[in-house]
């Protein structure tokens, strides 16, 4: 499991939020857990943001489906709750980490 690989979502959230994303270093790789952030389908979202990429909530496809990274629902998941690898976001890995940086930066307040 590397940073920015995406997983299949087997919870009862799948058809709302069908992936995850790792967002943690390899430096904590040793733990049992991997922070992840919601893939959310860009169609369960407001038809304003559906069609706006943007630095705090960009957008990709994933396995042909449109979705946005959702950081402000990130959470800590163990390892044995991820679904099955589809692909990594690595290409993308500096898009997601504005995303995040967007979160926790301290310039606004």
């Amino acid at each position: 499991m590397a940073q920015f690989d995406i997983h299949r979502n087997p919870g009862r959230l799948r058809e709302t939020v069908p992936f995850v994303v790792i967002v943690q270093s390899a430096m904590f790789d040793r733990y049992n857990r991997r922070l992840v952030v919601p893939l959310i389908k860009a169609s369960n979202l407001a038809t304003s943001l559906k069609q706006k990429d943007s630095r705090e909530f960009p957008m990709f496809i994933v396995d042909g489906v449109r979705v946005v990274l959702q950081p402000l629902d990130m959470a800590s998941v163990p390892v044995h709750a991820l679904g099955e690898q589809i692909g990594s976001l690595a290409e993308h890995g500096i898009r997601v980490t504005d995303a995040l940086d967007a979160v926790l930066t301290r310039s606004w307040g």
